[in-house]
C-alpha cells in the first residue's frame, strides 16, 4: 500500500568507524523522514535500524554506499525487520 511504513536492518562494513558516519546517518535520515537508530558494532561495521517508506528507505540504501567523507563502504546488507517498537526519531544509540 502507498504510504505503508517498512523497517529494515542494516549492516554497513567497510571504514565506516571514526569518520562521523552515525553522525551523518542520522542527519540523511532525518532529511528523508526516516526513524530507527544507527550504532558502531564491536566487529568495526555500522548497524542502523531504518523505518519509513519504501521510496526513503531505497534513497537511504543508496546514501550508505556513498557514506559521509574519508568513509570508504565494503557492503551494505539488509534484512527485513519488524516496524514494532521503532522510536519517532532517528537516534544514535552506540
Amino acid at each position: 500500500m502507498p504510504g505503508e511504513r517498512k523497517a529494515i536492518l542494516v549492516r554497513i562494513r567497510g571504514r565506516v568507524q571514526g569518520v562521523s558516519f552515525r553522525v551523518w546517518t542520522r542527519m540523511e535520515a532525518e532529511k528523508l523522514g526516516l526513524t530507527g537508530w544507527v550504532r558502531n558494532e564491536a566487529d568495526g561495521s555500522v548497524a542502523a535500524l531504518v523505518a519509513g517508506s519504501d521510496a526513503a528507505i531505497e534513497m537511504m540504501l543508496a546514501q550508505f554506499w556513498k557514506g559521509p567523507p574519508g568513509a570508504s563502504v565494503a557492503s551494505v546488507v539488509f534484512e527485513t525487520a519488524k516496524i514494532g517498537d521503532i522510536p519517532g526519531t532517528f537516534s544514535i544509540t552506540g
